[in-house]
């Protein structure tokens, strides 16, 4: 259970305004100058030992990340860019930072870009985020009015931009490279790696590419110490607070903010006023986000919510955007609508993903009725796994984990409505 002193997003609900001067009675900005002065090295140190990883899905440890980053320049600029384009289904974390917290995410920037020697930031917003979008240009201009931004921000003697840029709604575009393409003016479609951004990211430089919310925890890890942090969590390679998005079938639907490894039954009946109809009403949930594997009653009884636990029974903490699902849910009919997702998101860069994601659609519109045979089930699971892993970017592996985790789980449910259609069609 997270303690209200260990709160970092403590306006997370819009209670109070998200101006500066509100900010600043939060915290926010606070000695930072002070901060930038330990020097590179330092910050990006305490990052590591924080042991903050990114938190907008693939978990990957932040402070070795920045480490990546060339240390001195070759002529050509850093740059850092915020990925705040937030379209995985099940998940809206980002949006409220951005709607309630924006100066936690600017300062954040400000320090992440001097840890890198990058003097601008991008933040790729969006494009559905109309409002929050708006109320983080007025945070801006509040900050560069405020001498934070600019010349000099904040007093530390180091120069700092921020670019909003905001983008069209293209699922693709939350894959790095596909943002950075994205904000070049060019078809929103992942690169190849390598090169990886940290060699030849935004306009050829060196370039890394981190999540709002990833940011935004930045400069209250760096002010009250990566021990407190690090702590806070079930273990050190699962450290910290997380913002948790709940929906579905749910009392309450919510998003909160608690500790990493809360167990997930606790986070569902603490939080959410508990499952509709009761626990044992409950049928599956998809714990990361629409693109991890669901899992049903029986694994989510003690399962801990960090990135860990869940990859070993076979998913993932992705977003930790918690989509419940009770037992009156046609969960084939759930999973083929992610299908038909993933298949107008693919940008039809990679073959597998192209015509995989269609094809996958296809079939599983017949599951839901029943319309195909036994064996198809099996041709489904290899179909997926010849996508997965097999694309330039990892869209394919989303559009192909939600069919294996029905799959794995519920295959009797699909067995048993191909009998019952070819019972009726008899």
């Amino acid at each position: 259970m997270l303690l209200d002193k260990d709160r970092i997003f403590t306006n997370l609900y819009g209670w109070e305004e998200s101006t500066l001067k509100a900010a600043k009675k939060r915290g926010d900005w606070d000695k930072t100058a002070d901060i930038l002065k330990k020097g590179r090295d330092a910050i990006i140190d305490e990052m590591k030992a924080s042991g903050l990883r990114g938190r907008g899905g693939a978990g990957f440890p932040t402070g070795m990340k920045w480490s990546f980053m060339p240390k001195q320049s070759d002529g050509r600029p850093h740059y850092l860019v915020v990925n705040a384009d937030e379209s995985e289904p099940g998940t809206c974390k980002d949006r409220d930072i951005l709607r309630n917290e924006p100066h936690k995410l600017i300062e954040g920037c400000l320090i992440a870009g001097f840890a890198m020697g990058a003097h601008t930031a991008y933040i790729y917003v969006r494009g559905e985020f109309y409002n929050e979008g708006s109320t983080l240009w007025q945070a801006i201009n509040e900050a560069y009015d405020s001498g934070l931004l600019g010349k000099n921000a904040a007093g530390s003697g180091w120069d700092f931009d921020i670019v909003v840029h905001r983008g069209a709604g293209a699922y693709i575009c939350g894959e790095e490279t596909a943002l950075i393409e994205s904000i070049e003016g060019k078809k929103g479609q992942p690169r190849n790696k390598p090169p990886f951004p940290a060699m030849a990211g935004l306009y050829s430089c060196p370039t890394t590419v981190n999540n709002v919310e990833t940011i935004a925890v930045v400069p209250t890890i760096l002010r009250r110490g990566a021990s407190w942090f690090a702590h806070l969590g079930r273990n050190e390679k699962n450290a910290g607070t997380k913002l948790f998005c709940i929906s579905g079938h749910v009392n309450q639907p919510c998003n909160v903010e608690e500790i990493m490894g809360i167990p997930l039954k606790e986070l569902i009946e603490k939080h959410c006023g508990g499952v509709r109809g009761g626990w044992d009403n409950l049928l599956a949930i998809i714990p990361g986000g629409s693109s991890t594997p669901m899992i049903p009653k029986t694994v989510c009884e003690n399962i801990h919510m960090d990135f860990d636990s869940l990859r070993e029974v076979g998913t993932g903490l992705g977003t930790a955007g918690v989509i419940v699902m009770d037992k009156s849910t046609d969960v084939i009919q759930a999973i083929c609508r992610l299908s038909q997702f993933y298949m107008h998101e693919s940008c039809g860069q990679c073959t597998p993903c192209r015509e995989g994601t269609g094809w996958v659609w296809r079939v599983m519109k017949r599951m839901v009725q029943g319309n195909a045979s036994v064996e198809e089930i099996d041709m489904l699971f290899e179909v997926t796994k010849e996508i997965e892993g097999h694309t330039i970017c990892a869209l394919g592996d989303a559009a192909a984990w939600p069919v294996q985790g029905l799959i794995k789980h519920f295959r009797p449910e699909m067995e048993r409505r191909i009998m019952e259609y070819r019972k009726a069609a008899a």
